[in-house]
């Protein structure tokens, strides 16, 4: 039965690729959620087109590929078809080529351009991708981090991308060091991050022997900027050899993670379940707690739960009360697997409130807080963990952190909307 072909699937993010009796590629896409997305083809046949369900008639495998990123999905998806070159792929344009980007790398001024067909020798090429949706996604990313010109023959005054910071124009070009920027796009589009953050870290030393701080602090926040940018990123080549590299780079987060928590006395040998809590309300009122699980560091929606503040506190924010009541009705329900490591949205006060509501249950739980402006983790005797702003296990915690952030303010939103109407 076809059913048996996504029953099994994850609901991550990823690539998936429809194969022939014969194991060969038909068709390569991208989804969010790649049971979802692979089930579509298969339970709404009706809402499918013609070519469409020609190509489901003929599958007899589905292989998938899990990311990190929706990014990651696009390069990846790109590198897929340019190598197998599915026929269903070509099919469903209806004749239409991919878009590609392109760079004129022999130019003196670079452009970064989008093609259609790989036709200038003196050009290199990127994709292609499914859709320009696709495309223009990956170029509004890497944008941001390496400025491009993005049209043929730019005028000499300052255009409005300018003062975005997105393009050099011609007017304030230098060759030397705008080159060197479309050498690090091309890196990147090639998966090669560490080479372009190397490159860089060259540029800032040299800048500071000259003794030219302002252009080494420029660089130093490029550095940044793509290392936040692409913590998660992997190049499309990892994901094929390494299928299981998202489980891999999980299971590298929570041992970073037990590791940093253990040197700070936070005893954990385990992080197979971790529960986040956040309040959300607007001046005391309409107040709500959200408690987000997560298992083995993937989110796992179905256990979330959400909590509807009940105590009185005078339509005052005290978030310090409302946590030690939300952390308290949390414990009540012996029925939930309780957590290796609790973590609260906020720093002393919030660990404090967590930690009355654990004593006054009689509970041992290892708790930490994430103080929001400088995301150092505080532990339950207040001592800071610094980690570096590009660290896997500060970015799980974050990731954790800002889900139950959301969880509670959609849950509030909700609230206050009902209380407007009502």
């Amino acid at each position: 039965m076809q059913s048996q072909l996504y029953q099994s699937l994850s609901q991550d993010p990823g690539v998936y690729i429809f194969l022939d009796k014969k194991g060969r590629v038909l068709y390569v896409g991208k989804a969010i959620n790649l049971k979802k997305r692979v089930a579509s083809y298969f339970t709404h046949k009706k809402n499918l087109g013609e070519k469409t369900n020609v190509l489901v008639s003929q599958i007899d495998n589905v292989k998938t590929i899990r990311v990190e990123s929706e990014i990651e999905s696009l390069l990846l998806e790109a590198n897929l078809i340019k190598k197998h070159q599915p026929k269903y792929n070509i099919k469903l344009t209806d004749g239409r080529a991919y878009p590609l980007i392109k760079i004129s790398i022999k130019d003196k001024y670079p452009k970064v351009l989008v093609a259609r067909k790989q036709d200038d020798p003196r050009s290199i090429y990127f994709g292609p991708f499914p859709n320009a949706g696709a495309m223009r996604l990956v170029l509004k990313t890497v944008r941001k981090i390496f400025p491009f010109q993005s049209v043929v023959n730019h005028h000499n005054k300052l255009c409005f991308y300018y003062h975005l910071g997105l393009c050099p124009c011609p007017e304030i070009l230098k060759d030397k060091h705008y080159k060197q920027t479309i050498k690090h796009l091309v890196k990147f589009l090639n998966g090669q991050t560490k080479e372009v953050i190397r490159d860089l870290e060259k540029e800032r030393n040299g800048f500071s022997k000259m003794q030219q701080f302002e252009n080494a602090l420029l660089v130093q926040n490029k550095i940044e900027a793509i290392k936040l940018v692409t913590s998660k990123f992997k190049a499309p080549l990892e994901y094929e050899q390494n299928p299981n590299l998202k489980e891999d780079i999980r299971n590298e987060e929570l041992n970073l993670l037990i590791e940093n928590l253990n040197k700070e006395k936070v005893k954990i040998t385990k992080l197979n379940r971790i529960e986040c809590f956040d309040i959300s309300n607007t001046s005391g009122k309409n107040a709500t707690g959200s408690m987000v699980v997560f298992i083995n560091g993937e989110k796992k929606s179905s256990l979330y739960r959400k909590f509807k503040i009940r105590g009185s506190y005078n339509d005052l924010p005290n978030d310090f009360a409302m946590m030690e009541e939300l952390i308290s009705r949390r414990l009540k329900h012996a029925e939930w697997e309780f957590p290796d490591l609790i973590i609260v949205d906020g720093g002393k006060g919030q660990i404090s409130s967590a930690l009355k509501a654990l004593t006054n249950k009689k509970i041992k739980i290892p708790i930490v807080g994430l103080a929001k402006q400088e995301e150092i983790i505080i532990t339950a005797d207040f001592k800071q963990i610094k980690l570096p702003k590009n660290s896997r296990q500060l970015h799980l915690v974050m990731r954790i952190r800002d889900e139950a952030h959301r969880f509670a303010i959609n849950y509030h939103k909700k609230l206050r909307a009902k209380a407007t109407y009502n």
